[in-house]
């Protein structure tokens, strides 16, 4: 698509009373701060597939100016390019005057959500999202019903037939990400407290996420087992809930502080050195419960103590060294894809540590994709409230791991799973955690 004009026509929109309130909105100095040079526009997943300048950072930036001064209005045209954002934070890499775009964007979620009405069918589709997805007990209230569904084949019907694109496209994308529901999913196998093999190193909180406990409880335990081999104790407090990272990234402001300040309740008093997450998403909006309850005095200082000790779990075995042997996964060499997760590579700057902890299975060749910067459409919920242009960027993504040759895919988070595997189709490549093939090469397990 062909962008538009790069300036946006302030005169010609309608000066309107409706805009942000006065609990933190957008602040104009870090808005100043961008020189609009257009760096993030080639980096930016909405502006390569909508082609237009409102659906770019510097477009937005100059939306949110425009609504801050009172110039344009908070309405259906402005907040559609604000929910085109995916947040992936690429611009914050790309960017050479250091604008702190994420700050932007997240004041701007939580003013639209208080101050934007919605459609009645946009706010349906949402409240189901968030009042499911950051509850683990709710959702493991569907996974006999989901089970079933599958086992019937409703499931390739649907997806064969795409009757829920004509009904619902977003009900449709929400489908076609839905992983296969195993026995596996209703067992809850880790104990409180794991000890450590061998001499203990450290005492380590393990955060099991939402989705990823029910969905993807087998990289929580190769998790678990790849700590505990590297001398870890493990503890694991049944008390947790959701990080906030779904409820935070769109906005819902006293849902994401009540959830993060759970979490932090979860800890407390767990004697834990560091708290480990293993899903990208979760593991930086841990890092800003600072930021989410900055303004909360009972909480403040427990959110910097908490947030001060969370480490993505490849960060934090690169940090303190492997002490496990490792061995093979195949009996030839094995060409291994990572995929960057936006929420590891442009949020919390880990990219170095996954490959470095690969490399160190032996056998193991790194391939590396054309385009690893660009997300893959998920995005938390993206792919669901949006996903036309996740389709596309989807397809984008696995056509770029696959042109490596690549034997299998390390993806480090479940969103970027789920996306990647709906889009191989017919492909056959497995797609695992790097937790699970450092767990099955401590254990000498083969692929």
């Amino acid at each position: 698509m062909q962008t538009s004009n790069n300036k946006i026509n302030k005169t010609a929109s309608v000066k309107n009373n409706t805009g942000f309130d006065n609990n933190h909105p957008p602040e104009p100095k870090l808005i100043d701060s961008c020189v609009h040079c257009g760096f993030c526009l080639s980096t930016c997943p909405s502006y390569r597939v909508i082609g237009k300048e409102m659906d770019s950072p510097r477009g937005r930036i100059y939306l949110m100016d425009a609504i801050n001064e009172e110039e344009i209005a908070l309405n259906k045209s402005t907040v559609q390019h604000f929910d085109s954002c995916l947040g992936c934070l690429a611009c914050l890499t790309t960017c050479p005057s250091g604008v702190e775009y994420d700050k932007l964007i997240a004041a701007t979620r939580h003013q639209v959500t208080r101050n934007y009405a919605r459609s009645f069918g946009d706010t349906v589709i949402r409240k189901l999202i968030f009042s499911l997805f950051p509850y683990p007990d709710r959702l493991r209230i569907l996974l006999f019903p989901l089970l079933v569904y599958q086992k019937l084949g409703l499931s390739k019907f649907f997806r064969a037939t795409k009757l829920l694109d004509n009904i619902s496209p977003r009900l449709a994308a929400m489908e076609s990400i839905l992983p296969e529901i195993t026995f596996q999913s209703f067992q809850d196998n880790l104990p409180d407290v794991i000890p450590a093999q061998g001499k203990k190193r450290y005492r380590v909180g393990v955060i099991l996420g939402c989705v990823q406990r029910l969905f993807f409880s087998p990289v929580n335990e190769a998790t678990v087992r790849v700590l505990t081999a590297n001398g870890c104790e493990v503890v694991i407090p049944k008390s947790q809930s959701c990080c906030a990272a779904l409820p935070e990234h769109q906005g819902e402001t006293e849902q994401a502080k009540t959830i993060a300040k759970h979490m932090i309740d979860s800890f407390a008093g767990t004697g834990a050195d560091y708290v480990i997450i293993n899903a990208a998403g979760c593991g930086h909006t841990l890092k800003k419960y600072d930021d989410i309850l900055a303004d909360d005095s009972e909480y403040k200082k427990k959110a910097k103590d908490f947030a001060a000790k969370v480490r993505d779990a490849q960060e934090f075995l690169v940090d303190v060294g492997l002490t496990a042997k490792l061995f093979p996964l195949s009996d030839q060499s094995l060409n291994v894809v990572y995929q960057d997760a936006c929420h590891l590579l442009h949020g919390q700057k880990i990219s170095i540590q996954p490959r470095q902890l690969l490399k160190q299975i032996p056998g193991v060749s790194l391939k590396e994709p054309v385009d690893a910067a660009i997300c893959c459409g998920s995005a938390g919920v993206y792919n669901m409230l949006e996903p036309e242009v996740a389709e596309e960027l989807g397809k984008q993504k696995v056509r770029n791991l696959l042109s490596t040759g690549a034997d299998l895919i390390a993806s480090p988070n479940p969103g970027c799973s789920l996306q990647i595997k709906k889009h191989l189709q017919e492909n056959i490549i497995d797609i695992m955690h790097p937790m699970e093939l450092l767990d099955y090469a401590i254990r000498g397990k083969k692929l």
